[in-house]
């Protein structure tokens, strides 16, 4: 089918009801959950083709992130498609007000390459749950993991209900020609406001999960060895290309050695004094963006890593030291295994910076000092973050995940999932057997009446 055909069927399929069903939804959750679970192997394989990553890691990151949303959703959706009372006001005596949950219709998600199956399946699994049809983008920058997404998917449901569309820019681009009812984006900036121009001709909302230079800062009473362990493992996790890992090191000058220190002991110990030759650690995802990634190193700022191996895509976990804000490292969102480092005396000083700098998609602090975190927390504007970790703030369906301002709009997992994919239609049903009349003209006299209604 062209993609026409496959926008025109979805809509006459969501429109005769098909996807309103909430028993049904709940078997299609079901029969998506089995056939994951049931390619498992198929889909570590293709990650590990397209990324490099091993089993483990694609499990911990990917499939099981997925497989625990559809749990959830499985769980949940009942509760969460039911109509929610709310107060009536005294003026609409003898009405029940409640809040409808309802799908928006024919969904489009675009997904990444960083994360293909997860990035794809986890907000899919939100916009059945809500009762949507779908069409799904995955990027073409990972075949391999597109062409299991494909399978995955043609095995569980009629195109009339959800449908995989594979290809590159052209494809992109003919699907953002056609009128859906909501589009879901998950990639860079640039690309973000292309989707936002093209659904404002349709008056289609949209959720944007896009990236940023997202700060770790590591103040002074921050607990060194367990902050470099826990900043190794999320910076350098899937080679640096995680639109939520630490992008640059934000350290207090007198703890900076100390932490290069322990981080320099981390790598070697999460990844072997030959990380190029370690077989779990994975490459970049192309020569573009490895060209790219090798440019913004700095080989006379290099403490630690600078080598790569072309005909492996791989760049060695990379710090970065003495680095200030007009390096080329610090002019774009890394997406690679490089750490840069740069300190600073006051935490003021810091938080006035982070002001000038667009919003982060994440903010890591390490600290052992609570006020310090509440400045920080309430003073800058970022997607979400952690106290003391990296990363693992968006491995839970009991909370949204999304960014903010330049780093995107709109969230999804679990309930905020579900919220993002439904429109919530506001019904007042008025009961018949009463009728004030203080609403209705002739108004003589009735004003003074309605005062005193209100007031007595």
């Amino acid at each position: 089918m062209t993609i026409q055909e496959i926008v025109s069927k979805q809509r006459a399929y969501f429109f005769r009801g098909e996807t309103l069903s909430v028993d049904g939804r709940i078997e299609a959750l079901k029969r998506l959950k089995e056939t994951i679970c049931r390619y498992e192997e198929e889909i570590a394989e293709a990650i590990s083709l397209d990324l490099g990553k091993s089993a483990f890691e694609s499990y911990m990151c990917e499939t099981g992130i997925v497989l625990s949303e559809l749990s959830y959703m499985i769980k949940h959706v009942r509760s969460f498609a039911k109509e929610k009372n709310v107060w009536t006001p005294l003026a609409q005596f003898c009405s029940r007000s409640y809040k409808k949950p309802s799908p928006y219709g024919v969904v489009l998600i675009m997904s990444p390459w960083n994360y293909p199956f997860m990035l794809t399946m986890d907000p899919l699994v939100d916009a059945i749950a809500a009762g949507n049809t779908v069409v799904l983008k995955p990027s073409a920058y990972s075949p391999k993991t597109s062409a299991i997404i494909e399978k995955i998917i043609k095995e569980c449901f009629s195109e009339e209900y959800v449908a995989v569309v594979t290809g590159g820019r052209a494809e992109n681009q003919a699907l953002l020609e056609e009128h859906f009812n909501y589009i879901f984006f998950t990639g860079s900036q640039a690309v973000g406001k292309e989707v936002m121009k093209k659904a404002a001709e349709h008056f289609t909302p949209v959720t944007l999960e896009l990236g940023g230079k997202s700060p770790c800062i590591v103040m002074d009473d921050a607990n060194i060895k367990l902050a470099a362990k826990r900043i190794v493992f999320g910076k350098f996790l899937n080679c640096g290309q995680t639109c939520v890992a630490p992008d640059y090191i934000l350290c207090h000058s007198s703890v900076k050695d100390d932490f290069i220190k322990a981080v320099k002991k981390q790598l070697v110990k999460q990844f072997g004094k030959n990380p190029l030759f370690n077989p779990n650690y994975g490459k970049i995802i192309n020569e573009k963006h490895f060209d790219r990634i090798l440019a913004l190193i700095d080989k006379e700022k290099v403490v630690m890593g600078g080598q790569s191996r072309k005909e492996t895509l791989q760049i060695c976990p990379t710090i970065l030291d003495y680095v200030t804000y007009e390096d080329a490292v610090m002019q774009e969102e890394i997406f690679g295994p490089i750490m840069p480092i740069l300190t600073f005396d006051f935490i003021e000083d810091v938080v006035e910076k982070l002001h000038s700098m667009q919003e982060p998609l994440a903010l890591y602090l390490f600290t052992s000092d609570r006020s310090i975190a509440d400045e920080v927390l309430s003073s800058v504007s970022f997607g979400g973050g952690c106290i003391n970790d990296t990363i693992i703030h968006l491995a839970t369906s009991e909370m949204g995940f999304g960014g903010v301002g330049a780093s995107g709009m709109g969230s999804y997992h679990g309930k905020t999932g579900f919220d993002t994919f439904t429109h919530y239609k506001s019904i007042v049903d008025k009961k018949t057997f009463m009728d004030l009349p203080m609403r209705y003209q002739p108004y003589r006299n009735l004003y003074d009446k309605l005062i005193h209604f209100f007031l007595k």
